[in-house]
């Protein structure tokens, strides 16, 4: 099934590749933009997972300089059955995290400096579980895709402001076309995104779920996450917008306005479905900040992460 979605979003987003050439130079610039789609499908296939992980500087980690938060995915993968991902850290002081890669023998997991220095052990286990889930339910290849070609479709559009023009005769909407075309693909593009990843998040929140064994600990790093997330920048991401859909929780700083195009269902939805998992199973519903962040000391930003 995931397979199916995840062609049929390429080709949606191919298509917004060829309007916006055609709007910006007519049928010449849609066969150049469909060119362009093209190789940066074939590109993103089999480099988005890097170029993504280059975006946020995230650093391989291994057994050595990984320490516990290493040994914690090790473990956890071992428990899901699956192929032991790569592990990256990135420098950055909001608590967040993602997973990338094209299918679960070729995935990454990263996590940021302030997600280890913000949650404990059990809600890290919780997090990086559920990133888990993403890779073993092939999420990780769309939403990696995704992440490249609404980026470039939104550079496309930007161009129009360049190339296009009122004297054109090759823009067949003139000044306007290119301005609303400017305007509109970035927010098509971010249609789609939100169109894919709002259930994949409870489907992997699920899954984290079953992966960690802890539900009330997942939902208790959501709502720590959320609410750094809401204070502290994440400039590269602010800088990369479209691959906000890939992390666990927002990364952006949105205004009410920019609510509706959303990549992530409402945390607090999300929160009420684990706490009933945990209820389910007999965890309780009195989970709170239990136990010592992984990492002490706010300035801790380099060395072993055990």
């Amino acid at each position: 099934m995931n397979t199916v979605r995840t062609g049929l979003l390429i080709a949606a987003l191919t298509a917004l590749f060829g309007v916006v050439g055609y709007l910006i130079g007519g049928a010449a610039g849609m066969m150049i933009a469909l060119g362009v789609a093209a190789v940066t499908n074939l590109f993103a296939y089999w480099n988005a997972d890097k170029i993504v992980l280059r975006m946020y500087g995230a650093k391989p980690l291994d057994a050595a300089s990984g320490g516990e938060f290493y040994r914690i995915v090790e473990g956890l993968a071992g428990r899901a059955g699956m192929p032991m991902p790569k592990v990256y850290l990135i420098d950055n002081p909001q608590p967040n995290a993602f997973a990338t890669g094209r299918n679960p023998s070729n995935a990454a997991v990263a996590a940021t400096t302030g997600l280890l220095q913000r949650l404990n052990r059990d809600e890290v286990a919780g997090v990086m579980a559920h990133e888990l889930a993403h890779v073993r339910n092939r999420d990780t290849l769309t939403m990696t895709i995704t992440a490249t070609l609404a980026g470039a479709i939104s550079m496309l559009a930007n161009f129009g402001l360049f190339f296009g023009g009122g004297d054109n005769r090759n823009n067949p909407l003139g000044t306007i076309g290119v301005i609303l075309m400017v305007i509109l693909a970035p927010i098509a593009a971010m249609l789609v995104q939100m169109a894919i990843s709002r259930g994949r998040e409870f489907e992997a929140d699920a899954g984290g779920a079953e992966i960690s064994g802890r539900p009330d600990a997942l939902a208790s790093a959501l709502e720590k996450i959320a609410l750094a997330a809401g204070r502290i920048d994440n400039v590269d991401a602010e800088r990369n917008p479209a691959t906000a859909h890939m992390f666990i929780i927002n990364p952006l700083h949105t205004q009410s306005i920019d609510g509706m195009f959303s990549t992530h269902p409402r945390t607090v939805d999300r929160v009420l479905r684990l706490r009933a998992m945990a209820a389910a199973m007999g965890l309780g519903e009195d989970y709170g900040a239990a136990g010592e962040p992984m990492l002490s000391g706010a300035g801790r930003r380099a060395g072993p992460w055990g």
